[in-house]
């Protein structure tokens, strides 16, 4: 009896202790937002300008930016390697005049303040054919580091900027696909992000063509990406416990590597995923399987890592949906119609993350089995469903 107590005390401290240094681990407070981006296109260029606000939410911390700097990706439909590229970076912080130069001087953000920094890039090429002709959106990849207590940690933060948006389409001109009692039509939108809305989108692409008793859904992973939920791995920290845990899951899972289960980590806290994985493994062993994820949490089945998403997606690992009954609400309100956020595979898996009130969802599992929105680049994150 005492060795077994002892034994129990023991794994007590080493959960404590564990969890005493995944709170402990660097971070910083600083936030970084993009907004009001402008597109301005000429036959043979295209110029994008936009804001970065950085703010410290912190009461006292002072943390120091010694750097910061963009790379932008060009996206598009053709070779794009002729395309001259031009950025430039303009400090407008409120005690401080930039530099003439262009230079980034280091610069403190004090507690609870907040600076903003306005990017321009210019995007210039020789060829006959049109930049906007071949360019659909630019992947705003943003570098920068933070110095303070914590540390020097280096952050990476990209957003989809979009050149050119798909018109909606118009009931006159869609073509319904016959599903199992009901009409599907995939809804063509541009390449979302977090400059977006994800009501605005709903509302601009599907407004035209919702009637009522209509169900319109949206996949889980555009949702995540227009919220920001997503990070790129180099910004990820693996724990040893990430490293050790993540070897026992199925290859192809999002949590076989240590930054995908490092990931839920700093979502739900190691003791869980420790709870989590010791009872699923041991109850996998008689034979009952998936009680990882049921005790994990809803996270842990949504976090797609690298390759699983579309590009530029695919190099960053992308969390599921927050509150997104919520949002399937606040939708459905709007448009008049039900709205459901689902994810879906070419395997026939069809999961309702969440659905506004009196949402028929047997009837979006018959309509979206097949899945017609598709899983490749089909930029189909809408699909309208209307019952026969």
């Amino acid at each position: 009896m005492c060795t077994l107590l002892l034994i129990l005390l023991l794994l007590g401290i080493g959960v404590l202790w564990i969890e005493a240094r995944h709170r402990l681990r660097p971070s910083s407070p600083l936030q970084l937002r993009a907004h009001d981006w402008q597109v301005q296109h000429t036959p043979k260029s295209l110029v994008l300008e936009g804001w970065l606000t950085i703010t410290n939410p912190h009461q006292r911390m002072e943390v120091m930016v010694p750097e910061l700097g963009v790379d932008p990706t060009l996206l598009g439909n053709s070779d794009l390697s002729s395309v001259n590229v031009q950025t430039k970076i303009t400090p407008h912080h409120p005690d401080e005049e930039a530099r003439p130069d262009g230079y980034w001087a280091a610069y403190i953000v004090k507690g609870r303040k907040s600076t903003q920094v306005k990017v321009q890039l210019t995007f210039s090429s020789d060829q006959e054919v049109a930049i906007n002709d071949r360019v659909d959106s630019v992947w705003v990849d943003v570098h920068w580091v933070n110095y303070g207590p914590f540390g020097r940690l280096h952050r990476r933060q990209g957003m989809v900027v979009p050149t050119r948006q798909p018109e909606p389409l118009q009931l006159a001109n869609a073509s319904f696909r016959q599903g199992d009692g009901c009409s599907v039509l995939p809804i063509k939108t541009h390449l979302l992000g977090p400059l977006d809305d994800t009501v605005d989108v709903l509302r601009h692409y599907a407004g035209g063509l919702i009637q009522p008793g209509d169900v319109l859904t949206i996949g889980e992973t555009p949702v995540a990406v227009i919220q920001g939920r997503y990070a790129h791995p180099s910004t990820v920290q693996p724990s040893w416990v990430a490293r050790l845990l993540c070897r026992v899951f199925h290859p192809t899972s999002s949590l076989a590597t240590a930054c995908g289960l490092q990931t839920l980590i700093d979502q739900v806290g190691p003791t869980r995923v420790l709870v989590a994985w010791s009872v699923g493994f041991v109850l996998k062993l008689v034979g009952q399987k998936g009680w990882f994820y049921r005790l994990a949490g809803d996270q842990a089945r949504l976090i797609d890592d690298i390759t699983g998403t579309t590009p530029p997606y695919d190099q960053t690992i992308v969390l599921g949906p927050d509150s997104p009954a919520e949002l399937c609400n606040a939708a459905a309100e709007t448009l008049g119609v039900a709205v459901a956020i689902v994810d879906v595979n070419d395997l026939g898996r069809v999961k309702v993350l969440a659905s506004s009130r009196g949402c028929d969802e047997a009837l979006l599992h018959r309509a979206l089995k097949p899945n017609p929105a598709g899983n490749a680049n089909e930029r189909t994150p809408l699909v309208l469903v209307r019952p026969a």
